[in-house]
């Protein structure tokens, strides 16, 4: 006579380690306290790139989803930062790619009063310059100099993050560079 297979999932996890399904509460907080603090870096990649507060928000919020439950797939002793950055950007690639085949309503404010710089005239009328000057770049020059110029990012870990060739990412940082030398110039 035959033997009936069980009814019920036989545990293939052995050893003293909670299974992957038996999250200690030990684990949450340490993933939160490696996770936490690059929470600024990546609001700041976010709202450079998409230049919307929320929609930046909205964008990290869903970066932070992504780590956290594929936080098994970051090798510890690699560049946390880095990675977040990846998620990051391909959660943006997404969003852009999903845009461009649904376009959505633009955002007609005049500007965003967080982001203002209060000072005197001058280093407004410089500031102002230099933001022109930023964003008549192509999204490929901004994302290297905010990677590396902003964030400081190693050359390395920017083009691990755009998933290019690290003599991609020097090239682009020095066109970008020049380009914004000769905006400000003119």
């Amino acid at each position: 006579m035959a033997s009936r297979p069980s009814r019920h999932k036989k545990s293939r996890h052995t050893g003293n380690n909670p299974a992957p399904s038996e999250t200690t509460t030990q684990q949450v907080d340490d993933i939160g306290a490696l996770i936490e603090p690059e929470i600024p870096r990546l609001r700041r990649y976010a709202r450079m790139l998409v230049r919307n507060a929320a929609y930046a928000d909205d964008l990290v919020q869903e970066c932070l989803l992504r780590a956290v439950s594929r936080i098994d797939s970051w090798t510890p002793g690699t560049n946390l930062r880095a990675w977040m950055f990846t998620i990051l950007h391909n959660v943006y690639v997404n969003e852009v790619r999903r845009a461009t085949r649904m376009p959505l309503a633009a955002d007609i404010s005049e500007g965003n009063p967080s982001l203002e710089a209060a000072g005197n005239q001058d280093e407004r009328l410089r500031l102002r310059d230099l933001d022109r000057a930023f964003n008549q770049l192509s999204d490929d020059h901004r994302q290297v100099i905010l990677l590396i110029g902003i964030e400081g990012l190693q050359y390395e870990e920017a083009a691990a993050v755009l998933d290019v060739p690290v003599g991609t990412v020097r090239s682009r940082l020095s066109r970008a560079r020049e380009a914004l030398r000769c905006a400000l110039e003119a």
